[in-house]
């Protein structure tokens, strides 16, 4: 997969995709740490990235604008380390890469996963 880790999601997480043989950045490895919402999915688009973020912006832009890329997964529990994260985004990455490559909205609270295909009506 290849990830796009939001500010805010540790920078170690990358290294431990990466070490897993992921394709992964963070936004402050690239320049775009205090970049706004719509030019980090711009460059998600351009380059096929899945975000990961904190942030529920990113969703209600995408519904918004009925879009159908990028994926975006939307941690919902503050203070995970990086570790957890990277465990997390393996098992979505392999439970869930069909739908996270096409297009979607998945967020993760108390051990659950819910999932939306993209565009949203």
């Amino acid at each position: 997969m290849r990830w796009l880790l939001d500010q805010g999601i540790p920078r170690s997480t990358g290294s431990r995709l990466r070490d897993a043989g992921h394709d992964a950045i963070h936004v402050g490895d690239i320049g775009m740490s205090a970049a706004i919402d719509l030019d980090i999915m711009a460059y998600a688009l351009r380059k096929k990235r899945i975000i990961v973020t904190f942030d529920a912006d990113f969703h209600s832009i995408l519904a918004r604008q009925r879009a159908n890329q990028p994926s975006v997964i939307r941690i919902r529990e503050e203070g995970l380390k990086s570790n957890i994260i990277e465990k997390l985004l393996l098992h979505m990455a392999n439970r869930f890469s069909a739908e996270l490559l096409n297009g979607c909205l998945m967020s993760y609270q108390n051990q659950k996963i819910r999932l939306r295909k993209l565009p949203v009506s």
